[in-house]
């Protein structure tokens, strides 16, 4: 490349004619005319330095000053353009020196940290700005507004540009990633990055590449530690071959991730890497469509064929670098502009070495107006801080498309962050676009009825996905159809489900199979957890689920005729027939002790000299028989004890009469269950019974680390357990209990354990579930298609077809729907017989009731005794025997009035006979007056029935 030459070309008139010396007067007096009309522009020099390889930065700095000369009608720019080496520090302080005897009014650049160092020093001293398009990094002290106060740099700051890079990743959702890079000061670009990690998160990994041109080990290593997300903070060249070598090593394949930090990632040539299956995103400072950058490259064109040089660039490759130039120029020629308009701006030519240092009078003002100048350029906004840094610009985030070599699909800011310029429903139409002729590895294990073997018929020969049916076959076919993708079903190795172990911090099962990136789905009965969320992605989900209780069905009796029994426990219709005859027994004793009782047979007859008492011993139990059945009876008792007995009695038989029938219609409607266990707190309060779930599964999981105290017990239980509790698989768990002899109980999934109860009709549901949880199609982290299938997932459900295949796999095929005729819980029963312990309080009540009516009864029968001996004139002992012996002998009925007392107590007392006579005869009408009420009542009824009584 050759710098620009301006000195004048001479040369003579075509053909070698001398010229006319008048015409050659007219010529210079219309020259001077013209230098008299329009004014002569102040020259003002810039100074420009460059490397070797800033050809292009160079263009867009001549031009920019070009197109702002032809604009202004008060200055030129004159561009004084030296050249230095990156590590040459000697020369370029040398050359800046060079510019500032020059009277050079700004110096640009140049690139290199180092030399740039060396420039803004010298420009710092003299007070010339030093204008810069390069990331710079924060010194280790910190900034220092006396060293800064001369430096404009227009690329974004180091702080600002490393938080764009960590909202980025944060917005990505990466949990954890690999940074390569080249450079200490590259990494220095990305210290947000590697502080948005805290000590809980997955570690990152750093690993530096050195010049060795063969990435191919360490990209192999990447891979191998499982690795999908990387972040490549490398030179622009060695982009490219570093992509090109990871496709050769598999690793730009579907569910693999790239963010390239360099802002000139676009201008590289990514032809043969548009159609690798990664996401490669990167940043721009530039909206490569805008009018602006358009202009610019024309500029830049149409100048060199001018000169007779060739030159090419597209608006969506120009570097970064070009485009900093242009809009530091503008924004140079802005300040300039504007100060010269209040005061002149005149150059001065300056010396590094002169020991009366002079400075630039107008270096700083310059300077200060352009911190605080809010320009719009090639780049976007250009506001400056304090310190003279680009703290406020935006940049946009691009991605490889296959379309076009890189596609807008964001931009980012330092007050909005992120924000995303396509539409969800852009993104699901290019998904779905994308979908379309794809073929999905598609991960599953054997478990009916989500994947089972298809039995083969005679003769015939099964491949692919013809090998296997079931639900989950159905329903990926079902998604399929829907977004239109191919998939091939493979099952997974160790046939696990997919744990983490934390020993040797590997997944097993799906999850590791996803991981390694030999499936693209898994779907089977995987149950959506905390654990499997941090390592794979899921759809939204499938099928509800919660965990249940599988064990045998309970014993079914033997029919018996006596099943009205049921109601109530032997134990109490025991003690029932107890209370039944000790009540009919008390209630006879009490009536003849009672003298209430004892009544004139004959009422009509007054003079009768006998009483008789109806309660004997058939009559009372008639008469208990009849309030227990609830019929009553016609006769009744009258003595204030005998009323109380009765009372207790029915009081008793009233309650027991009504739970008996509240229970009496579920035990004749029912069939009884032998019910050992209703629910998980049964399994936890016994330790007869084992129980047991699948090794590794969620299940297991979900009680050792629940906090939950029940289930904190039951999972001790199942880890001291010897032999084990648990099981391979759901099948050998189901084995386990129909052989367990109703000593073992299986902990499983309620989908698959209503499969199981369809179809084992000695198997059945214990209790409800135990937690709520869903049943998700698993992919790998950050799977573009999440959103798609889910989608699908949600439309299959809305269609009722999610409904439909539960019920033919659940309920149709393989012998389902064989046990609806069964009761499918032993917690059906609705009703269990009544011990003593539930209806024991009702024969208390009836005993108390019982005591106080003997007590009563028992002082009814000495009050009547102490009467007796009054009125027979005889001890009260003598006529508590007398009485106490009458009462007793249970074969008399009746009793005379005439009292025999005297003559049993003493017969040799002959005088006292008529006495005695005239006594009975008071007792009787003593007697009868007892019973007037009722004799009155009689003779009233007898009267009228026209039944006439003639007089003794």
């Amino acid at each position: 490349m050759q710098p620009w030459s301006h000195g004048s070309r001479r040369g003579r008139s075509p053909g070698g004619r001398c010229v006319d010396r008048g015409t050659v007067l007219l010529h210079l007096l219309l020259v001077l005319l013209t230098v008299d009309l329009v004014p002569a522009k102040r020259e003002i020099p810039v100074g420009a330095i460059f490397h070797g390889d800033n050809y292009e930065a160079e263009i867009a700095f001549r031009y920019a000053v070009e197109r702002v000369n032809m604009h202004e009608k008060h200055f030129e720019l004159v561009p004084l353009v030296k050249y230095v080496s990156p590590e040459d520090s000697f020369k370029t302080e040398r050359k800046v020196c060079e510019l500032a005897s020059e009277g050079v009014t700004a110096v640009f650049g140049p690139s290199s940290i180092l030399t740039s160092g060396i420039v803004g020093s010298v420009c710092k001293t003299l007070e010339i700005p030093h204008i810069v398009t390069h990331w710079d990094p924060e010194p280790l002290g910190g900034l220092d507004p006396a060293l800064q106060a001369m430096t404009i740099n227009l690329y974004p700051d180091a702080d600002v540009f490393s938080r764009a890079l960590a909202d980025l990743i944060v917005d990505y959702s990466w949990k954890s990633f690999t940074i390569i890079y080249d450079t200490d000061e590259g990494l220095m670009r990305l210290k947000d990055i590697l502080q948005i990690h805290g000590p809980g998160d997955t570690p990152i990994t750093v690993r530096q590449i050195d010049d060795d041109p063969d990435y191919r080990p360490l990209l192999k290593d990447i891979q191998s530690s499982g690795e999908s997300h990387i972040i490549l903070e490398i030179r622009p060249d060695r982009i490219v071959e570093l992509l090109r070598q990871a496709k050769e090593v598999k690793m730009l394949e579907e569910y693999q991730s790239y963010i390239i930090t360099s802002l000139d990632a676009h201008t590289m040539d990514f032809e043969e890497l548009r159609y690798s299956r990664s996401n490669i995103t990167a940043l721009r400072l530039m909206d490569t469509k805008s009018f602006d950058i358009k202009n610019a490259v024309h500029d830049w064109e149409q100048g060199e064929a001018r000169m007779k040089r060739l030159f090419r660039v597209s608006p969506e490759h120009v570097q970064t670098e070009s485009a900093l130039y242009n809009d530091a120029v503008k924004i140079y020629a802005t300040a300039i502009r504007e100060l010269d308009a209040t005061e002149e701006i005149t150059p001065s030519r300056l010396s590094c070495g002169n020991k009366n240092l002079r400075q630039w009078p107008f270096g700083l003002r310059i300077v200060n107006y352009m911190k605080v100048k809010t320009e719009h350029g090639i780049t976007g906004p250009i506001i400056f801080d304090d310190y003279g840094r680009r703290t406020h610009f935006h940049l946009e985030i691009i991605e490889l498309s296959k379309d076009e070599a890189f596609k807008k699909i964001a931009t980012w800011d330092p007050t909005h962050g992120v924000n995303y310029t396509r539409s969800q429903g852009e993104v699901y139409s290019q998904i779905v676009e994308s979908l379309q002729n794809k073929t999905f590895v598609v991960a599953s294990r054997i478990g009916a009825p989500f994947l089972m073997m298809k039995e083969k018929k005679d003769g015939e020969f099964l491949e692919g996905n013809n090998r296997f049916e079931g639900y989950s076959l159905e329903l990926i076919d079902g998604i399929s159809k829907i977004l239109g993708f191919q998939y091939r079903m493979e099952l997974v190795p160790d046939g696990k489900y997919g744990s983490y172990n934390k020993l040797t911090k590997k997944w097993d099962g799906l999850v590791k199979h996803l991981l390694d990136r030999k499936a693209d789905l898994a779907v089977c009965d995987l149950t959506i957890t905390y654990e499997r969320r941090t390592a794979v992605d899921f759809t939204m989900p499938f099928m509800t689920l919660g965990i249940s209780i599988l064990y045998a069905t309970p014993i079914q009796q033997p029919k018996d005729l006596f099943s009205f029994l049921s109601p109530l426990s032997l134990d109490v219709w025991i003690y029932m027939a107890t209370a039944y005859l000790g009540v009919s027994v008390l209630l006879f004793v009490l009536s003849r002790m009672a003298p209430a009782d004892w009544e004139n047979p004959h009422p009509c007859k007054q003079d009768n000299d006998e009483v008789e008492n109806i309660w004997d011993m058939l009559n009372a139990l008639w008469l208990t028989m009849g309030s227990i059945m609830g019929q009553g009876c016609d006769i009744l008792p009258k003595a204030v004890s005998t009323r109380l007995v009765a009372g207790m009695w029915w009081f008793f038989a009233l309650i027991m009469l009504s739970s008996y029938t509240a229970n009496l219609a579920a035990f004749l409607t029912m069939e009884r269950m032998d019910a050992t266990i209703e629910s998980a707190e049964d399994l936890a309060k016994q330790s007869k019974i084992k129980y047991g779930a699948v090794v590794g599964g969620s299940t297991m999981s979900f009680f050792q680390t629940s906090n939950f105290s029940t289930y904190q017990r039951m999972w001790a239980a199942m880890e001291s357990a010897r032999p084990s509790v648990f099981t391979k698989s759901n099948d050998e768990g189901r084995d386990r209990v129909i052989k367990g002899k109703r000593l073992y109980a299986f902990l499983m999934e309620s989908t698959s354990l209503e499969y199981m109860t369809e179809r084992y009709c000695e198997l059945t549901q214990i209790g409800g579930l135990l937690d709520s949880k869903g049943y998700g199609i698993a992919m790998p982290v950050n799977s573009p298609y999440r959103t798609a299938i889910s989608g699908a997932v949600l439309k299959m459900q809305e269609e009722g077809k999610l409904h439909q295949l539960k019920t033919r796999w659940w309920k149709e095929m393989h012998g389902g729907g064989r046990c609806d005729g069964k009761a499918s819980s032993a917690g059906s029963d609705s009703a269990a017989e009544l011990g003593i312990d539930n209806v024991g309080g009702v024969f208390v009540v009836l005993a108390f009731g019982c005591a106080c009516a003997f007590i009563i009864g028992f002082l009814e029968f000495l009050w009547n005794v102490r009467k007796v001996a009054v009125e027979e004139k005889i001890t009260p002992w003598d006529a508590l025997k007398a009485e106490l012996k009458f009462a007793l002998n249970i074969s008399v009925t009746s009793k005379p009035v005439h009292n025999t007392l005297s003559e049993s107590t003493a017969s040799g007392k002959s005088s006292l006979g008529s006495k005695s006579e005239s006594r009975r005869e008071s007792v009787v009408t003593g007697r009868i007056g007892n019973s007037k009420g009722r004799t009155g009542a009689s003779l009233m009824a007898l009267d009228k029935l026209g039944i006439g009584f003639g007089k003794n």
